[in-house]
């Protein structure tokens, strides 16, 4: 029949009624928008996979090193430890809601337990004396100058806490990722890409041509036209992926986390030996710093001389399932680099099944022959001149450029966790509206704690996102004020209102 009716495809003689070339155009949104759902859940389905096996290494060690305590203090330290129970079960408590995401300065949890440790093991190396609160508190201020522990509480302070800070930002990352996957994903097709796609995918039905293919560069232009926001996302999305590389070979590396986290209780056990090796000459420093305390009524506890020897443990190392763990994640976060302005084709060559690109007898959008224009760039800049899509370029859309913020921000964090420095995980859903970490965060995982060193990466860094003032030390890697964050936002709020 004559196709003067038809609104999409071309109006020469058609086999398209305009309710089937409506319902068509509904079929073929409906298609894209399931295609790309599909490419997004096999990256999210990569990443997650990613982000569980690091978490349950991670986990898993932790709670080796904890039940191995659990294990080996009771026969060796007797009152010391039974007294005690609660101190290391609040240690071990504090390092995995740290990890997890809460709100807590780590450094300050450490020494909150050498204080708290410290001060119940006096009192039980001393029964035959009565020890205030208010001597006790004498005694800590002292502590530093006598290292009563040895040097144990400061080592383990400093590679803890890199330990700590690398592995939870390298969880956090691989979530991130998936959740900005996931929300790019949903991103439904304009009326002018409905179009478009229609036209590409079942004009040739229309013209009694079903079984000719579309041309490769047509599709490419249809599919980067329509795509051309989410082809935004790829420098930033870059720079997440090598941040997320180099921070596992810091995991794996200078921060080692098997070396570190699998023999916390070793290290513990080492402080309580130095302690007991060293205490007569402790409590006389303590004594000559803060005076003699009065004699207990209670009497002396034959229970600190009966347990004086070392406690037997060893650390069963898992490097190797440390290392493979690296090396495969490594890999998936190469491959998935691309993975934005690599889709258009992907999509052309897998799910459109698009023609070769040498192929002269393809659907052109008008008809069985070659495809002439060329293939426009990636990104909504590039296509300002696409023959196929009508694009406003001065509209990005909003849901994307938050997302783009929010791997930003991520990346900002891991530049900080590969420098030693503690990151926040601050959740950003109320004034980025939902996007970024808020779905995906375990726990607490988005704490309101300001970075201790935000700083902006320069743009033209590639290898990892670097900082601006990379490799600062002192004042200039310290806090900067919350008004920098109240500011970010004014800023992305504005430009909300102009693109609009």
């Amino acid at each position: 029949i004559l196709g003067e009716h038809l609104r999409i495809c071309p109006q020469g003689y058609t086999c398209c009624t305009s309710e089937m070339e409506e319902n068509f155009a509904n079929k073929s949104r409906s298609e894209f928008e399931a295609m790309m759902k599909e490419a997004g859940r096999s990256v999210q389905t990569t990443l997650t996979a990613q982000h569980r096996s690091f978490d349950s290494y991670f986990q898993d060690l932790l709670n080796k090193s904890e039940k191995a305590l659990y294990d080996a203090f009771p026969s060796t330290y007797g009152e010391l430890y039974t007294q005690n129970m609660k101190v290391f079960k609040d240690l071990y408590s504090e390092l995995r809601r740290y990890y997890r995401g809460s709100n807590i300065n780590l450094e300050e949890a450490l020494n909150e337990f050498w204080t708290r440790l410290l001060e119940r093991l006096f009192k039980l190396m001393n029964p035959q004396y009565h020890i205030t609160d208010e001597y006790l508190d004498c005694m800590v201020k002292h502590a530093e100058q006598h290292k009563p522990f040895g040097e144990v509480p400061r080592d383990l302070k400093v590679k803890a806490t890199r330990a700590f800070i690398a592995a939870r930002s390298y969880a956090q990352g691989f979530l991130v990722g998936s959740d900005v996957v996931r929300k790019v994903s949903q991103v439904s097709l304009s009326h002018e890409c409905t179009r478009a796609i229609m036209k590409l995918m079942y004009c040739p039905h229309c013209r009694g041509m079903s079984s000719v293919k579309p041309c490769n560069n047509y599709c490419l232009n249809v599919v980067k036209g329509c795509l051309a926001n989410q082809a935004d996302l790829n420098t930033e999305w870059k720079y997440l992926m090598d941040s997320l590389v180099i921070v596992a070979d810091r995991i794996d590396g200078p921060y080692n986390v098997d070396t570190v986290i699998g023999t916390i209780h070793m290290r513990i056990a080492e402080a309580i030996s130095n302690l007991q090796e060293n205490k007569d000459s402790i409590t006389a420093k303590v004594f000559q710093g803060c005076g003699n305390p009065k004699i207990s009524t209670k009497g002396s506890s034959s229970e600190d001389k009966k347990r004086r020897g070392k406690v037997a443990l060893e650390a069963k190392s898992s490097a190797q399932a440390l290392e493979m763990l690296v090396l495969d994640a490594k890999g998936n976060l190469t491959a998935l680099k691309t993975y934005w302005i690599t889709l258009p084709s992907s999509l052309c060559s897998k799910k459109v099944m698009a023609s070769s690109v040498a192929d002269d007898k393809c659907w052109n959008g008008m008809t069985k022959g070659s495809y002439l224009p060329e293939v426009m760039g990636d990104g909504l800049a590039n296509q300002i001149n696409n023959p196929e899509v009508e694009v406003d370029i001065t509209k990005p859309d909003m849901t994307i450029r938050q997302q783009i913020m929010q791997l930003k921000i991520m990346t900002n964090r891991l530049g900080n966790a590969n420098i030693g420095n503690d990151v926040d995980f601050q959740d950003t859903s109320d004034d980025m509206s939902g996007s970024g970490s808020g779905d995906s965060c375990p726990d607490d995982v988005c704490g309101k704690r300001l970075s201790k060193s935000p700083s902006t990466r320069q743009p033209e860094t590639h290898a990892i996102p670097k900082q601006s003032g990379h490799g600062i030390n002192g004042a200039s890697s310290r806090s900067l004020p919350s008004a920098f964050l109240l500011l970010l936002s004014v800023a992305f709020i504005a430009a909300q209102h102009l693109w609009r």
